[in-house]
């Protein structure tokens, strides 16, 4: 299930040209802040229309800027995790999880839903804390959650570690590789940390101000050769 885009996006006035394929597994998009990395991911999402060009997953089209096809955030299977939870305060962390299945089951149904998808992420204990008394790293598993309980096939991330911990930030981390492999996901991250990069991606997209300028194969772990990839010296 390979994500596809060649599309021209804008956002104000700035506008980004985006040529990239994300196979299943993790796909990193990195370069400087402002470059067009979380535009492009938007539009992805459907918050965003292409001024030109398609965007497409698994063979069904999301936009086609000159046939005027824009598909519904709602009906591309996504799922979002972003730099700020957006967590649901006067909701519990159940219930926050329970939203994603509004459309699909009963009261009932959603609750144990949610509780799996809790369970999955390893936050089963949170299920009727208050939501804002939560860490940042038990706020981010329970978005995870969240974003996993539509049953998606693809998953976006946008930078979601920036407000975690070391600790919180390796733990989620890896909590992403695992549940990626096991539900055969195609999940897309936007980061500025070569780090989680290293850590976490298969592919690499890289961006320049206002555009894609390379994507390269990855293999995990391999921090020299990824530095040297992006131009840096580690």
């Amino acid at each position: 299930m390979t994500l596809k885009i060649a599309a021209k996006i804008s956002s104000g006035l700035f506008v980004v040209d985006v040529h990239y394929e994300a196979r299943p597994g993790i796909t990193a998009l990195f370069g400087p802040s402002g470059s067009g990395k979380s535009v492009s991911l938007a539009a992805v999402a459907g918050l965003l229309r292409p001024q030109s060009g398609t965007i497409s997953f698994n063979e069904q089209q999301f936009a086609n800027a000159e046939k005027s096809l824009h598909v519904r955030t709602q009906d591309r299977k996504i799922g979002m995790v972003s730099q700020n939870a957006a967590l649901l305060s006067h909701l519990s962390p159940l219930e926050n999880v329970a939203i994603a299945l509004l459309n699909s089951h009963d009261r009932a149904q959603r609750q144990e839903r949610a509780s799996h998808w809790l369970g999955r992420v390893q936050a089963e204990h949170l299920a009727k804390l208050p939501t804002a008394s939560l860490s940042g790293g038990e706020q981010q598993r329970v978005a995870l959650a969240r974003a996993l309980a539509g049953a998606p096939q693809l998953l976006l991330l946008d930078e979601p570690f920036s407000a975690l911990d070391q600790t919180s930030r390796i733990a989620v981390r890896s909590l992403i590789i695992e549940l990626v492999a096991e539900l055969k996901l195609t999940a897309i991250i936007v980061t500025h940390d070569l780090i989680d990069v290293a850590a976490l991606a298969n592919q690499l997209v890289l961006f320049e101000p206002g555009r894609t300028v390379a994507s390269h194969e990855l293999i995990r772990g391999q921090t020299a050769e990824l530095a040297r990839l992006v131009g840096l010296t580690i």
